[in-house]
């Protein structure tokens, strides 16, 4: 009997920065969600250094692993771990639910299960990327407000000290208007080939 799997394509866009930042992905619909947490950061082009939860229907998904969320789990019974959700069990096609990293910076994305189909082929890949626009903000930018002022401040004072010191920071070639969607799907191939993302 051939074996069918289901992909899901979800748009995700990092909620409140304009103009938008968001990817479009496909992914294995048998992924959990600590795996789509990991499809996530390697889309955008996250570097994973901070915590993250999912919210789903009003109940939130975490890292019940994690030391530091502990307590959380603790205060809040509904708190549910996120590796042992399967993303075909939540999720349906015009589904919508929200992605939060780094509690500092806040950054919110929302999802959106665009598609759910059936394919007998198998996926070279538990993910890859369809399409996207724009650069991921900095690590630790300050959030939307943070990252709006960067831009401000290279556009406008691109010369100035604080210009340099964000360059310094960002990179010499950071540009937010660039999304190498190539090089995105490069990582989610690695992240394949090497089980990333499975534990």
């Amino acid at each position: 009997m051939t074996k069918s799997y289901t992909i899901y394509t979800l748009h995700a866009q990092i909620r409140d920065i304009e103009p938008p930042v968001w990817r479009r992905i496909h992914v294995d619909g048998n992924i959990n969600l600590r795996k789509l947490h990991h499809i996530l950061q390697a889309a955008f082009g996250w570097t994973d250094s901070h915590l993250h939860d999912f919210e789903i229907d009003g109940r939130t998904y975490a890292m019940g692993d994690n030391d530091n969320m502990l307590d959380l789990f603790a205060e809040d019974p509904e708190m549910l771990d996120d590796r042992k959700a399967r993303l075909y069990r939540i999720a349906y096609p015009g589904h919508r639910f929200l992605y939060r990293y780094d509690f500092g910076d806040d950054w919110h994305h929302d999802i959106h299960v665009e598609e759910v189909t059936q394919t007998d082929h198998e996926p070279h890949s538990e993910a890859w990327i369809g399409a996207g626009e724009r650069a991921c903000p900095p690590e630790d930018v300050g959030g939307t407000y943070g990252y709006a002022e960067m831009l401000r401040v290279l556009s406008l004072e691109p010369d100035s000290d604080e210009a340099k010191r964000y360059r310094t920071w960002a990179g010499d070639d950071f540009d937010a208007e660039l999304f190498d969607r190539r090089a995105a799907n490069s990582t989610l191939l690695r992240m394949a080939w090497n089980n990333w993302g499975k534990k």
